[in-house]
């Protein structure tokens, strides 16, 4: 573990330290583009001469990557996003946020699983509808931290940034959920599809989610309150995020979700009433490093990781088009909600276009796929179609969101 640990860390060093030096991009964006033409490399080396890259291929074979980010990495992310958001600027938004999270991640699950299964067909694969839906689950979730850093660059309104940001906290733990459902029904086969399963899976996760995240995010806050010690209260601030993700994972319930709950709770009412400016000013940094530290490794892995993807013609092909795909799922799901909450704004079409555009996927998208390996009928497919789109919304969406937002 410690040797893994090693290696990873210090290639993120690495192509940090080459981004911030010479490329200058975005440090999620430019740390991805050097891993993925490294993995492309090092793929193109091991078809001419397979023993050169055997050790590497044998060190990423042998790490979990889905089970890193989903049972380790995510609550870090999440905890240190939600742990900036203020709840007095999420209020005025909640409407057109809560709507994004729920309504529209199910609308583009539907929309992407229906014509997913549909474009496979026309290559004569036939899968279950309920497995595209799954695919549908997994490539919903946006996940925009690359292009947070360039938000804060431009004047946007900021209610669209509070949705922006808003939405990405909570469609995650959503989209998580949704993928839970319809997996746990296709590994139940259609006895478990009745609306008792679906409830129950539903209330245990989300319920349960948001719960421990209160449970948990309270208590932090009381021991918080109860001292002056800034080094204590950051320690505090780790055991709500690692205790509190442990203990959702114990019962069921949606880990993501308790996590944006705790950060709320801990970010407004524990820095309004319980920590010293100089413990928030402490806790602030210290989670700021952490998001840092935690998104260079995550979006390095995602680009070495492409080095194991199967190369197949048609599915990389299949993969293309369902970038269109996703794009339009991705619009389509934004405008009942965006219609509703938001009809008396005057740059309609320009923050329709930022929400689309700025829908990044990102690692909990390709950690879900790469979950499924070996798993169901179609996972290399959906492995390498979640590397399509994610590829594409980090390196051409991410790097190109800024001509629109210029634009206000």
């Amino acid at each position: 573990m410690l040797e893994f640990f090693a290696i990873i860390i210090t290639i993120s060093a690495v192509f940090g330290y080459i981004n911030h030096k010479w490329l200058k991009l975005p440090t999620t964006i430019g740390v991805m583009l050097i891993s993925v033409v490294l993995g492309i490399a090092l793929k193109i080396i091991e078809t001419i001469n397979p023993t050169y890259i055997s050790p590497l291929r044998d060190f990423l074979t042998g790490f979990d990557f889905s089970a890193f980010v989903l049972d380790f990495i995510l609550c870090f992310l999440l905890f240190a996003g939600a742990l900036h958001v203020k709840i007095g600027q999420l209020k005025g938004a909640k409407a057109t946020v809560f709507s994004y999270a729920t309504l529209g991640v199910l609308i583009s699950t539907l929309l992407i699983g229906l014509v997913t299964y549909v474009v496979i067909g026309w290559f004569g694969i036939n899968l279950d509808l309920i497995s595209c839906f799954l695919f549908g689950a997994l490539i919903s979730p946006t996940d925009p931290i690359a292009v947070i850093g360039i938000l804060s660059k431009y004047k946007i309104p900021q209610k669209l940034k509070t949705e922006i940001i808003g939405e990405s906290l909570f469609n995650d733990g959503v989209g998580v959920v949704i993928f839970a459902v319809i997996y746990s029904i296709i590994l139940g086969g259609k006895e478990a599809f009745t609306f008792g399963n679906i409830f129950e899976i539903f209330a245990v996760e989300v319920i349960g989610g948001v719960g421990i995240g209160l449970l948990i995010g309270y208590l932090g806050y009381f021991l918080m309150k109860s001292i002056d010690h800034y080094q204590t209260e950051i320690l505090i601030t780790l055991a709500v995020v690692t205790g509190g993700y442990t203990i959702a994972s114990h019962f069921h319930a949606s880990g993501p979700l308790a996590m944006v709950v705790a950060g709320l709770i801990i970010g407004n009412k524990g820095k309004e009433f319980a920590m010293s400016d100089t413990t928030a000013e402490y806790v602030d940094k210290f989670w700021e490093l952490i998001d840092e530290i935690c998104n260079t490794i995550l979006f390095v892995l995602m680009g070495l990781e492409i080095f194991l993807v199967s190369y197949d013609t048609n599915y990389i092909l299949i993969g293309t088009i369902l970038i269109i795909v996703a794009l339009v799922g991705r619009y389509i799901s934004l405008l009942p909600a965006f219609f509703l909450f938001n009809r008396n704004e005057t740059r309609k079409s320009l923050n329709l276009a930022v929400l689309t555009w700025g829908g990044l996927r990102g690692g909990i998208s390709i950690a879900l796929a790469l979950s499924l390996t070996n798993k169901i009928e179609g996972s290399s497919l959906f492995i390498v179609s979640t590397y399509c789109i994610v590829l594409f919304s980090i390196l051409v969406q991410g790097l190109s969101i800024k001509k629109l937002l210029s634009r206000y």
